[in-house]
């Protein structure tokens, strides 16, 4: 029997990238979605984007709301899937990628949240321009900043990707079962504080999701709130970033050591092993290990 997997998607005037986002999600439809979409009251025809895809919709609404973050809340609370995830208006799920949500929460039960280790850029057209690979992730090294761009002197690990993040409602619900309205734009990043010290993050090799980049969107004209508020979070939990010479070595260590000399770093301390997930070919099966 396959998992339920909600999904929502917050919108306000974004009927340009609304119905891409919108096919993507039916497209990766593993069989078992339950999807939402939160329109803010647009008025720039994106209520008829969504009227027109509305017969795969579990719900729907365009009403004024209190933001991102109270429109997601608010979308949660109609979801009823064991998985849960979120999409904005502009942004992408790749064809697979609810498949292997799917397969890993099912035959890995020890996994309560996932993300992609590939994190996948596009342009304003829809093209994938950009990629990059992450050494995985762990709660020491998120409270140190290496995945808050801009928090340390030293280099970063990458960021924990939205799009291609999932996760267990039981998590969702010890973590509180709701987004900081609080925050203007760094709640998903409070969120994962929040997960951190409840699960391991899995690492998968597969990606998921994409983020779309382009002008005028609220990730680039408010960065430099993202990296203030994102960083309250982490000193609210103890973060503290190493120095530069530190944070570079930590860095490239994780990113370059052999496997063979990783067991003697990680005992030294200097990184943590990350949980990751891969699939075997051999046994056609999705499996744990530790990079």
């Amino acid at each position: 029997m396959k998992n339920r997997i909600s999904i929502v998607t917050p919108n306000l005037n974004g009927a340009v990238w609304l119905g891409s986002t919108m096919d993507s999600i039916f497209s990766a439809d593993h069989g078992g979605l339950d999807y939402v979409v939160i329109d803010g009251g647009s008025t720039d025809g994106s209520q008829e984007v969504i009227a027109a895809r509305a017969g795969r919709l579990s719900h729907w609404v365009s009403e004024v709301d209190n933001g991102l973050y109270h429109a997601l809340n608010k979308g949660f609370a109609m979801t009823v899937g064991d998985i849960m995830g979120w999409l904005n208006s502009g942004d992408y799920l790749f064809p697979h990628s609810l498949r292997i949500v799917d397969d890993i929460f099912t035959s890995l039960p020890e996994v309560q949240w996932l993300t992609s280790r590939i994190i996948t850029f596009l342009d304003a057209e829809g093209r994938i321009v950009k990629q990059g690979l992450s050494p995985g992730y762990t709660r020491n090294s998120f409270l140190r900043g290496e995945n808050l761009p801009g928090f340390s002197t030293g280099p970063d690990a990458g960021h924990i990707q939205q799009e291609a993040t999932f996760w267990r409602r039981g998590l969702w619900e010890r973590a509180g079962g709701r987004l900081d309205t609080t925050l203007r734009v760094a709640a998903d990043f409070e969120l994962w504080a929040r997960f951190f010290p409840l699960a391991r993050l899995c690492a998968v090799t597969a990606p998921l999701g994409a983020f779309r980049k382009h002008a005028g969107q609220m990730s680039a004209t408010l960065r430099e709130l993202y990296l203030q508020e994102a960083s309250e979070v982490l000193r609210r939990d103890g973060g503290i970033p190493d120095g530069k010479i530190l944070a570079s070595l930590r860095i490239y260590a994780r990113r370059a050591l052999p496997r063979v000399l990783r067991p003697a770093a990680v005992a030294l301390g200097l990184f943590d092993s990350a949980l990751t997930c891969d699939f075997d070919f051999d046994r056609g099966r999705w499996r744990l290990g530790e990079f």
